[in-house]
């Protein structure tokens, strides 16, 4: 069995350790996600050094989103 398909990757950010004990390709399925939502200093490392950083807090989530006022016409 090759490294990269056991689980033994996580995938680190700027924020702390994001997710650990992924496959490498699952790792970089959440690198990909996590740029989507513009986090930084992303990197794929092992979970066993992963172990030893801080866990990533993980954002609040606002379950409705902030509608705006319109501008009135005067």
């Amino acid at each position: 069995m090759s490294e990269l398909k056991e689980r033994r990757w996580a995938v680190l950010s700027e924020r702390g350790c994001e997710e650990a004990g992924l496959s490498y390709e699952e790792a970089a399925a959440a690198i990909a996600r996590l740029r989507g939502e513009r986090v930084s200093g992303l990197c794929v490392i092992t979970g066993d050094a992963a172990s030893r950083l801080p866990q990533s807090p993980r954002p609040r989530r606002n379950p409705k989103p902030r509608r705006t006022k319109k501008k009135s016409a005067s």
